[in-house]
């Protein structure tokens, strides 16, 4: 679809964001999207499949030590290390999900995030008034960790702070859609980042981000 084409006349030479997708004077697309927090779960699937990944990298690694120092490892050791793992996922996805939820509380029920598009990239980036409150819900997790000498309750404080991401098309390599979830993922080294649309918009949008990937795996 031709960029152009897809632009109603008025709105080619003005800046207007709303939740589809316009291109405003300098030439750059730019839309607001709304996530109900506690229907929509990308958010909630994010968080979780960090500490998952982390939780695996630490089996990983005890595996590993446990190989070396026990002779008869397999198959008994294993398995008891392999029930302490499924502890420790229970009891992380209970404490993810009640962390979500006060969140989501904490938010109104609402995560709104404002997205800027253009053939160099695009950036994520989460209203004003959020980011606020989501630097001051991080500042305190990160206290409360540090108090308890919980490096891990530190990290997320850390990381929640964080209230936007820039994708440079030249750095990506993947990009993944799920059209359904209005979601769409860019993907590159170390960096993941996601775009919501509109669902009249998605397709436009996910065809401008690949053709705009030079180096994406194929």
């Amino acid at each position: 679809m031709d960029d152009n084409n897809f632009i109603p006349e008025q709105q080619k030479t003005e800046d207007y964001i709303d939740d589809r997708v316009r291109r405003g004077a300098d030439g750059k697309f730019r839309w607001i999207y709304e996530m109900n927090l506690f229907t929509e779960l990308t958010v909630f699937f994010l968080v979780w499949k960090i500490f998952f990944f982390i939780l695996i990298g630490i089996f990983a690694v005890t595996t590993v030590v446990d190989m070396i120092e026990w002779v008869n490892y397999f198959p008994e050791r294993f398995l008891d290390s392999l029930r302490v793992f499924g502890w420790f996922l229970l009891g992380m996805t209970v404490v993810v999900t009640l962390g979500y939820l006060l969140y989501a509380a904490i938010m109104g029920g609402k995560y709104v995030v404002k997205f800027e598009l253009d053939e160099a990239g695009v950036l994520h980036q989460q209203i004003e008034s959020q980011a606020k409150k989501a630097k001051r819900i991080g500042q305190a997790t990160a206290l409360l960790g540090a108090a308890r000498g919980s490096m891990t309750t530190v990290g997320v404080g850390l990381t929640s702070q964080r209230s936007e991401m820039y994708s440079d098309f030249s750095r990506v390599r993947r990009v993944k859609t799920y059209k359904r979830r209005r979601l769409i993922k860019v993907n590159g080294v170390l960096q993941h980042n996601q775009v919501l649309t509109h669902p009249d918009d998605f397709d436009f949008v996910a065809d401008f981000i690949r053709a705009h990937c030079p180096n994406l795996k194929k």
